[in-house]
């Protein structure tokens, strides 16, 4: 039991108190966001904003560079994604949840490509193309920055990279020695199937705005 425990939260001992803090705020406000998003409910950007700069400000600290740009590009695309969702597309009815057209696959297609290299540029500057970490970390950056680009659109299909993205995550965090945020990602991933069953739902009993 103490091997496990150790493994689990062993390299907590070497992290200030403040950190560890910060670290379970910026969780419990992640889960909030995450939440929110597959209530369908704006509030998923202003909680997911305070979770997002958190995680950039201790990501900086740790040195863990593809980490801190997902997080920074979540805060950004937040801020857009809060003005497409509060905006109304008659008297009654803001932006509707929809599915992706050919113009958003293309660009989900170039934002993913995109990311790749711009990560890939990032990591061999500051020569931190080290390890197989570095592989999965470009990955999953590039699957996370269209699955938010897809939620700030209302896109039904964000929810399928959300998915994929988070079940990476849960392995690799729990490699890094940052257990809180592992854990955050496993319940991420079952938040994001519940999500897509939700908004799949809402398409089905509103099916002009599919």
């Amino acid at each position: 039991m103490n091997h496990l425990f150790d493994f689990l939260f062993g390299k907590y001992s070497a992290y200030q108190t403040l950190d560890i803090v910060l670290e379970m705020t910026a969780v419990i406000f992640g889960f909030l966001s995450a939440w929110f998003s597959k209530q369908n409910k704006i509030w998923v950007f202003p909680t997911g904003m305070i979770s997002t700069i958190i995680y950039v400000y201790l990501l900086l600290k740790w040195e863990l560079l593809g980490d801190m740009m997902i997080n920074g590009y979540y805060f950004i695309m937040s801020i857009y994604g809060w003005y497409i969702w509060s905006q109304k597309i008659n008297n009654q009815q803001v932006t509707p949840i929809s599915r992706t057209i050919a113009k958003e696959k293309q660009i989900s297609t170039a934002i993913f490509i995109t990311t790749l290299v711009f990560v890939f540029v990032v990591y061999k500057t500051f020569d931190k193309w080290t390890s197989w970490v570095a592989y999965v970390d470009t990955i999953t950056t590039a699957i996370f920055f269209v699955g938010m680009w897809l939620m700030a659109r209302r896109k039904i299909e964000n929810w399928i990279f959300w998915i994929i993205g988070d079940i990476i995550s849960v392995p690799l965090y729990l490699y890094k020695g940052f257990t809180f945020t592992s854990f955050q990602y496993l319940g991420f991933t079952l938040i994001a199937i519940f999500g897509y069953l939700a908004w799949k739902k809402n398409l089905n009993n509103n099916p002009q705005t599919v």
